[in-house]
């Protein structure tokens, strides 16, 4: 072949822009959690595997349909999210932030173990629910699954972008995020907002973790997606959301040019590369804000 292949180019970045919406996703989940109770939520992948996993038993366990399926799991996800906020994070309020941190370590390994108790660490297919036909984006191809998970993914940010702005709950969430004493003194319920915070990022993980399962299958070891988002979280602010949406797309394209130009094993490689430029330059991310303290 002689010359540059800027087709294939294409091709890779469009599966880049794909895989970064759900990183994005992903990483809007993350940053509500932080900017609400200022909680490093390292169970977020394990979060999204087992709402995978739920959406499994719903389809190929109780034989319902996609649609319906998606609606249950939304809704457990969410229940289980306030739940988890409930009974392991909130007697945490006042401790240390390293102490939190590693409540939820704690509860990605519990989750973990659930799954593999339950469904076994057998990687599973989900049940086929996407349009399979091929899509063209002018002479490249895409992917079905890659191209309706970013379709769904962009509109889901959208409509989370719109709660945040009109929406009661969503106002209650940016007053507490920017002061908590601030807020209290306005007579907004806090520890409510806490909840809030928990019950609507494990909603946005539920999804996710059902077009990521629909695109590579679903495993016990799928909460290793949340080691990326976290980069992605990281390099672009703990408690941006713009960031977390640009950094998603920034962290696919890079992962993806990595995989089809040097190899998959340099995926996380490249990734972890550029954390550490920019975390050179720019200790506290692209978008963050100093008052940030890191672990």
């Amino acid at each position: 072949m002689n010359g540059f292949d800027w087709l294939y180019l294409f091709e890779v970045s469009l599966a880049g822009i794909g895989a970064g919406g759900l990183y994005a996703l992903t990483g809007l989940a993350f940053v509500i959690i932080y900017k609400a109770t200022r909680v490093v939520n390292l169970a977020i992948g394990e979060m999204l595997m087992l709402s995978a996993y739920i959406f499994f038993a719903f389809t190929a366990g109780m034989q319902l349909p996609a649609w319906v399926a998606i609606v249950l799991t939304v809704v457990v996800s969410a229940l289980l999210g306030a739940g988890f906020e409930r009974l392991l994070i909130r007697p945490m309020l006042g401790e240390s932030p390293i102490s939190t941190f590693m409540v939820t370590v704690g509860l990605a390994s519990i989750l973990v173990g659930v799954v593999e108790l339950v469904w076994t660490a057998d990687p599973r297919r989900l049940p086929e629910f996407m349009p399979g036909g091929a899509v063209m984006i002018g002479e490249a191809f895409v992917a079905p699954k890659v191209f309706y998970a970013f379709l769904v993914t962009a509109v889901l940010i959208a409509l989370v972008l719109g709660v945040f702005r009109f929406w009661r709950g969503g106002v209650a969430l940016r007053a507490t995020a920017s002061d908590q004493a601030a807020a209290y003194s306005m007579g907004i319920n806090v520890p409510k907002v806490f909840s809030l915070s928990w019950t609507l990022a494990a909603a946005i993980a539920a999804v996710a973790g059902i077009l990521v399962g629909a695109i590579g299958g679903i495993s016990s070891s799928m909460g290793v997606f949340g080691l990326s988002v976290l980069v992605v979280v990281i390099v672009c602010g703990l408690d941006s959301i713009v960031g977390a949406l640009v950094g998603g797309l920034l962290i696919g394209l890079i992962e993806s040019w990595a995989a089809a130009y040097l190899g998959g094993e340099y995926k996380l490689l490249a990734t972890f590369c550029v954390l550490v430029l920019i975390l050179l330059v720019r200790p506290y991310g692209l978008f963050g804000t100093h008052e940030i303290e890191r672990l």
